[in-house]
């Protein structure tokens, strides 16, 4: 009587497994924003033609929509050729 209680516990708790799983997902994802990041800036994203830069005295407002545009099109052709 008292393995079957014990099974019965076992099973009623949460699926640790795939919490560390998604964990882990979600670092791999972050590190390579990352790493995309560092690469982007070196190749001078953020600072091209369309980017919108405004400077006064006490403000800076930077809109980076060139960059925007560029990185949503990759992201999107990334996504088509893997849903494919």
């Amino acid at each position: 009587m008292t393995s079957r209680c014990v099974l019965a516990f076992a099973d009623a708790g949460p699926n640790v497994s795939g919490m560390g799983k998604l964990l882990i997902i979600a670092g791999l994802v972050l590190v390579a924003i990352g790493i995309v990041w560092l690469v982007g800036e070196r190749m001078g994203l953020g600072r091209l033609p369309g980017d919108i830069v405004i400077e006064r005295e006490n403000m800076r407002f930077y809109f980076p929509l060139m960059s925007s545009l560029i990185v949503s099109v990759v992201l999107s052709l990334a996504l088509w050729l893997f849903m494919r």
